[in-house]
């Protein structure tokens, strides 16, 4: 899977079911996944924020790596 269709993967799933965590699971954050999915992504707004990150090649998986 190129960098690409994983970056559009990820903000798809985010946009449509982040507020349960989904996309964090996805690229190995089960810790942070978990908060998502009991806060419901705090309420929106970490999901909202996390959107924005995938969208501006600022999220980063388990390791570090920034997902481009």
């Amino acid at each position: 899977m190129s960098t690409e269709s994983q970056k559009t993967k990820l903000a798809i799933v985010c946009f449509f079911i982040g507020g349960l965590g989904v996309h964090r699971f996805m690229v190995g954050k089960t810790g942070t996944g978990l908060l998502w999915l009991f806060t419901f992504g705090f309420l929106g707004f970490g999901t909202l924020i996390d959107f924005v990150m995938i969208l501006t090649g600022g999220f980063t998986d388990a390791d570090g790596n920034k997902i481009v």
